[in-house]
């Protein structure tokens, strides 16, 4: 599993034209998933990514957690964040996660982050998404499950 989460002022999402997400001050957070991933995975990410600190403090330096400045999540889901370039010049994304088991994971990030009590937005699942960001930073974070979780979960 793989997160690319990016410290916003704001950003939204569009499908066909129309917002269907927006957030003020938090996270954007793209989730890619691979076949070999599970709710255990998930939780874990979830946790870390909860409890990182990234926002600035009155100093500014980097010890606020999302909770501490009462931020936001938009989470969209990304299959592309498992794209294998290693041959060629088309990606291959046989790595990614077949999609009724991403979707389902998505769908229980998502709640994992409700529970936590954060405000959530979010995108569709497979659509032609179109993504607006106002980067604070610009700060990005990869997080990936084989670093995090280690590669047997």
């Amino acid at each position: 599993m793989r997160f690319v989460i990016q410290r916003v002022r704001e950003a939204s999402v569009s499908v066909d034209g129309k917002v269907i997400g927006q957030i003020g001050h938090g996270l954007l957070v793209f989730v890619g998933v691979s076949d070999s991933d599970n709710r255990q995975i998930a939780d874990k990410m979830t946790d870390k990514m909860t409890k990182l600190r990234i926002f600035d403090d009155a100093d500014g330096k980097t010890n606020l957690s999302i909770s501490d400045v009462g931020g936001a999540f938009l989470v969209i889901s990304q299959f592309t964040l498992y794209a294998d370039c290693r041959k060629g010049n088309r990606p291959s994304f046989t790595l990614a996660g077949k999609p009724d088991m991403a979707e389902e994971l998505y769908e229980y990030i998502m709640e994992a982050i409700q529970e936590k009590g954060f405000p959530i937005a979010r995108g569709e699942f497979g659509a032609d998404m179109k993504v607006s960001i106002l980067n604070d930073g610009p700060f990005t974070i990869l997080l990936d499950s084989d670093e995090i979780v280690g590669k047997d979960g």
